[in-house]
């Protein structure tokens, strides 16, 4: 087929842990399969088999008890593994030696390492450190923190005695930051004292300071040093990383162990129609789902180097990081990735001879149209899996990496989010790869397309959702004591049912297209049309740098209207939108063409990086937004208030 852009080898689809995983289930009479297909199947109708299978085949540490799965009618109180014990921070600590657990490479070149002995003892001071302080099992340990071996040091030794951990990027502006830290009454915070970007630095202590003098619950504020030219604490309850420390040595470490719905993490929705959602992930469930994920998925084995371009506030951070569970190593970046230019990534790849490399598809797109080659920068021999999320991957990004990345590698497009801190669908290491599309849908998540009405369809657009009771969907939201905002969010659609909100396609592959959020999804003359349908055509062109596209109000139906940014120094004029319509039409269908097509200098972005459709939506409607502190970059919105050519 056409499409098909890879296949592994036989050695490689036997070398695979998601063989082994198979083989496991044959040799133990648990189940014989075929194909991934015959697996999933098996998974999501055999939950007690198959989640007791993942426990014992990825040996988490911890009491596992009789009961795998507890199966209700209301599938929000399924259990899985009621009677179990476990800790996170034992699990991702079990390794031990010389061998580099973590490296950490900052923006302006230098390079630091842990070796798996550095941190359990950093950890084990930590540990001490907090338990002194008061920390204890549930108080809320929060970082506004860069992507560091310090951040991860600091989330296990609280995790450890059964604390919950929380973070946010050291670019969230001060609003912003309370408006999710606030809520959660954290007992300590931690941050470094400043960042790079760019080639500059940026001073994150002052915030941190802010922030302690303004959340009650905060007893003290510990920092650490990042940046060469960082100011120095001014707050009487702020400590350094060291002094903190330093009355401790290194000793044996103890674990507190807790339920398997236990909170773990608190994740934060991007808040920009009001305040973010404080989204609580359980220690079992995030576990075994990232070890399932980790390992059976994207092939992640022990001795491999996993490095995932991400900020500590996104889902991605904390599910990278579980790769330590898997005997991994853990490639760390902090700071712009083109800096001080497109390379930067590959050469780093090559240098620490990655394994697996993961990033957004946005990155992906900027690379192509910056024109890097990066197999003749790069020797990207060690290179087995790229993972690509946070937006639909376009099938020219596909093309792009097996052309100028390299043509031998899994490349996994992923999809899930913060609300399961975890994928829907994603890759299969004994599968190919076909141009624009998720490779399958994960083990155990029971993954469906529904239309409008609720019923299941294959082979067209609906709605994404999952029919059953997984291990990480959310335990709640915090501070929503009745439910009532964690039903909203997910089963107010379909009764029992999880929505998520994405518009998606099953493929006879067994994989599956994303069209873009179904809530942003366009309706011109009654027609559903993905927003990234028309993303796939328009930045497939040289000239644009990115787009949004909206359907506008206008005469009693809709109107698409595409907003898009250039590459410096070109302006918008009749010939380039006859050529931007000219692309949608030929390769999508002539509902797909805009009524307008704009330029605007900037579009706004969340934190982490997502454009945000229905803040420009809100915006042309004479909308204004609610929370614009969480953007990455609220001033984008007035390129688009008060346009003329919408009126």
């Amino acid at each position: 087929m056409d499409d098909m852009l890879w296949s592994p080898s036989d050695q490689q689809s036997q070398d695979c842990l998601l063989a082994h995983y198979m083989n496991y289930l044959r040799e133990e009479e648990i189940g014989d399969f075929s194909s991934y297909d015959a697996l999933w199947a098996w998974s999501v109708s055999d939950k007690d088999s198959f989640w007791r299978s993942v426990w014992d085949f990825t040996d988490l540490i911890g009491v596992p008890g009789e009961v795998a799965y507890h199966h209700d009618d209301d599938i929000r109180k399924a259990a899985f593994f009621p009677e179990a014990q476990v800790n996170f921070a034992e699990n991702m600590l079990r390794y031990q030696g010389e061998d580099e657990a973590i490296i950490f490479h900052r923006e302006d070149g230098a390079r630091h390492s842990w070796s798996y002995d550095d941190l359990q003892q950093t950890v084990s001071r930590l540990q001490q450190a907090m338990r002194d302080a008061g920390v204890s099992q549930g108080d809320r340990v929060a970082g506004l923190v860069p992507n560091t071996a310090e951040t991860i040091a600091f989330m296990l030794a609280a995790t450890s005695l059964g604390a919950i951990w929380s973070s946010c990027s050291p670019d969230f502006g001060f609003a912003a930051a309370m408006d999710r830290l606030a809520q959660i009454e954290p007992t300590l915070l931690l941050c470094a004292d400043g960042y790079y970007y760019n080639g500059k630095s940026f001073p994150s202590l002052p915030l941190g300071e802010e922030l302690l003098e303004a959340i009650p619950s905060a007893q003290k504020l510990v920092y650490f040093s990042l940046c060469d030219d960082a100011p120095t604490a001014t707050h009487e309850d702020a400590i350094s990383w060291e002094a903190f420390c330093a009355p401790y040595q290194p000793q044996e470490l103890t674990f507190t162990r807790v339920s398997f719905d236990h909170p773990l993490y608190i994740m934060f929705s991007s808040g920009t129609t009001g305040l973010p959602k404080c989204i609580v992930h359980s220690v079992g469930g995030t576990m075994i789902r990232h070890k399932q994920e980790l390992q059976l998925q994207g092939d992640v084995q022990e001795g491999d180097r996993l490095f995932y371009f991400t900020t500590c506030g996104w889902m991605m951070w904390n599910w990278s990081i579980s790769a330590l569970m898997c005997g991994a190593s853990l490639v760390l970046y902090d700071g712009s990735p083109f800096y001080p230019g497109a390379s930067r990534f590959a050469e780093i790849i090559a240098a620490e001879q990655v394994s697996h490399f993961g990033t957004s598809a946005k990155y992906i797109d900027a690379c192509a149209k910056a024109g890097l080659v990066a197999r003749d920068v790069a020797n990207l021999d060690d290179l087995r899996v790229i993972f690509s999320t946070g937006s639909p991957l376009a099938a020219a990004g596909f093309d792009y990496i097996y052309n100028a990345w390299k043509s031998d590698l899994c490349l996994a497009s992923i999809a899930g989010g913060t609300d399961i801190i975890g994928c829907f669908v994603g890759g299969s290491p004994i599968d190919p790869v076909y141009r624009g599309q998720c490779q399958k849908r994960i083990l155990g998540m029971d993954v469906r397309v529904y239309s409008e009405a609720g019923e299941p369809i294959e082979g067209e657009k609906g709605e994404l959702v999952c029919i059953s009771a997984h291990p990480s969907m959310p335990v709640s939201f915090w501070n929503d004591e009745d439910g009532a905002r964690y039903h909203k969010a997910y089963f107010a659609r379909f009764e029992n049912i999880w929505h998520h909100g994405d518009c998606v396609e099953l493929t006879p592959q067994g994989g599956m297209i994303f069209y873009g959020r179904s809530d942003a999804t366009l309706n011109p003359g009654g027609v559903r049309i993905g927003t990234a349908e028309i993303y796939r055509q328009v930045e497939a062109l040289d000239e644009v740098v990115e787009a949004v596209v909206i359907g506008q109000d206008w005469d009693d139906d809709q109107r698409v209207v595409l907003f898009v940014r250039l590459r410096d120094g070109l302006a918008i004029d009749d010939g380039l939108r006859a050529k931007i319509k000219g692309q949608i039409r030929q390769n999508a269908t002539p509902r797909h063409v805009p009524a307008i097509i704009l330029q605007v200098a900037d579009i706004p972005r969340t934190k982490s990086g997502k454009i945000t459709e229905l803040a420009v939506r809100d915006i042309v409607h004479g909308k204004e937004i609610d929370n614009v502190g969480a953007l990455a970059n609220p001033e984008a919105l007035d390129h688009f208030r008060d346009l003329p050519d919408l009126s």
